[in-house]
Formats: structure tokens, C-alpha cells, sequence
């Protein structure tokens, strides 16, 4: 791996877990649902101008943006709302655990024992996390960041199984396209009072949206496909447990959130079933993914 791409490897997981920091502030003022329209509307707009449509496959990608996009935000920052933003990207690190699984019942992908045995240890984290006393009382919020990690998981394996080749800003893009309208419905379902929550809102939050949507979703994205486009899953995968590091670090530093003996001891556990799903050695090669 070349020095920038070794750069580019570590700048994705501190894009995406300050990404969570700024999304736990601006919730303080937008809905979670409405605030994750408005960064894909965000998405939308800085990148349409540069790809061009994925013909044949717009009905497709539509399903993908409902369920990995419109349904799996609004689970996971729902969540968010009610947790430490340490606390949560902890949980939501079970999505990998549920990839494995899935990848195992769907694409026909068998996992080893080691793979399995990394499966458990990281639900035993998420376990530990659970017990937390603090927890206890945010239960519907702890299961709304779990479901949302099992959604992401669906996602990801209808990507890989059904747009193969697809370029990496391509699917961005057109993800958000369809995404922000879907989820500006279901604002408008299940949320109230978003006039007021527009025309109130200062700098900051917007500025929050901003990053969300241009750097979170456009940048943080587009870099992850550029390694997984170059390199196989085995070498850029462990880059993704620095993503919880980046996000209890700066829930620490700008939210000034604290971390319990609990969510420590949890969060050890849970990287370090982390670490035994995507540290093993395996001959796979490098999607062809288009760029």
C-alpha cells in the first residue's frame, strides 16, 4: 500500500466518526430523520453534476437507497438521539458481525470458525455495553442503533450481490438522489414542527449538515471505494476499527461526553471480536469496483 493510500486509509474512519460527533450535535436541534434527508440532499446536489445515470439499474439502486439509506439512518440516528455518541458507535459496530452472517445465509459466503468465533465475542460486547446502568433507560434507543446495524448489513450485501462494477461516487450519488426525497416523507410521517426547526436553525447546525453530507457522505465515501477498489477487503478492513477510537475520541473532546467501566470494557470486547473477523488472512482479491 502506497503512503497515500496508507493516508487515505486512516482519514476515512476519522472522517465518518466525527461525522457521528457532528450528527449527536446538530440532532440537539433537527429531528434525526429530517436531519438525514437534508445530508443526502446535501449528497445530491455536489455530486449529480459529475456522474452520469446508471441506466438499467435506477430501480435497483431506488430498493437500495430505501433500505440502506432511508430505513437504516433513520433507525441508527433515531438511536443516536437517545445515546452518547461514543456509546452508540460502539453498538453500531455489530454491523460488521451481521455482515458476516449474512454474507454467510444470502451470498453463499462461508465463514470460518475463527470468523464465527469473532462474530460472538463481539456480541458479547455489545452485550456488556447493554449492561450499562445508564443504558437501562435508553433500551428502544440501543435496539434502534442494533437494527440499524442489521439494515446496513442488508444494504451492503444487496450492493455487492446486485451492482457489481458500479463506480463508487456513481452509487453515491444516485443512493442520495433517491434517499433524500424517501426520508423527507418519512420526516414528514413520523416527525413534527420541521418549518419552525428550518427557519430557527443557526450556523452551526448547518454547518453540521454540511459536513455530513459533503464530507461524511461524498468525501468519506468515495475514499473508502478508491481502497476497496484497490486493495482486497483483508488489507483495508482493520482501517475500520479506528472509527469507534475516532468517535469516542471526539465525543470525549467536543461533546465532552464521559465513558463508563461498562462501555470500556464493552467496547475492548467488542473490537477485539472486531479484530478476529477482519484480521484473518484470506485469499481474496480486490472487487471490481468502477472508478
Amino acid at each position: 500500500m502506497t503512503r497515500r493510500d496508507l493516508a487515505i486509509g486512516l482519514a476515512v474512519p476519522v472522517i465518518w466518526g466525527m461525522g457521528f460527533v457532528f450528527a449527536k450535535a446538530a440532532i440537539d436541534h433537527f429531528p434525526p430523520i429530517l436531519l438525514m434527508a437534508f445530508r443526502f440532499a446535501v449528497t445530491a446536489l455536489a455530486l449529480v453534476w459529475f456522474v452520469r445515470p446508471p441506466m438499467g439499474q435506477l430501480r435497483i439502486i431506488a430498493l437500495i437507497a430505501f433500505v440502506s439509506a432511508a430505513i437504516q439512518y433513520s433507525l441508527t440516528f433515531t438511536g443516536v438521539a437517545g445515546l452518547d455518541a461514543s456509546t452508540a458507535i460502539l453498538v453500531i459496530q455489530s454491523e460488521v458481525p451481521f455482515l458476516v452472517l449474512l454474507g454467510w445465509a444470502f451470498l453463499g459466503e462461508r465463514p470460518s470458525r475463527r470468523k464465527l468465533i469473532g462474530v460472538g465475542i463481539a456480541l458479547l460486547g455489545v452485550g456488556l455495553i447493554a449492561g450499562e446502568p445508564s443504558i437501562q433507560g435508553a433500551w428502544v434507543s440501543l435496539l434502534m442503533c442494533l437494527a440499524g446495524a442489521f439494515v446496513w448489513a442488508v444494504g451492503q450485501a444487496m450492493i455487492r450481490k446486485m451492482l457489481p462494477g458500479i463506480g463508487g461516487f456513481q452509487l453515491i450519488a444516485w443512493v442520495a438522489i433517491f434517499a433524500s426525497p424517501q426520508l423527507f416523507v418519512m420526516s414528514w410521517i413520523f416527525e413534527s414542527d420541521q418549518v419552525r426547526l428550518v427557519q430557527d436553525a443557526g450556523p452551526v447546525v448547518w454547518g453540521a449538515v454540511v459536513y455530513l453530507g459533503l464530507v461524511m457522505t461524498a468525501l468519506g465515501y468515495g475514499l473508502w471505494y478508491r481502497l476497496v477498489g484497490k486493495y482486497p477487503i483483508s488489507q483495508v478492513g482493520p482501517f475500520l476499527l479506528l472509527l469507534p477510537v475516532a468517535t469516542v475520541a471526539g465525543g470525549t473532546l467536543v461533546l465532552g461526553e464521559s465513558l463508563t467501566l461498562f462501555v470500556i470494557l464493552g467496547g475492548a470486547v467488542v473490537l477485539t471480536g472486531l479484530a478476529f473477523v477482519v484480521f484473518e488472512k484470506t485469499p481474496q482479491t480486490a472487487p471490481k469496483i468502477a472508478t
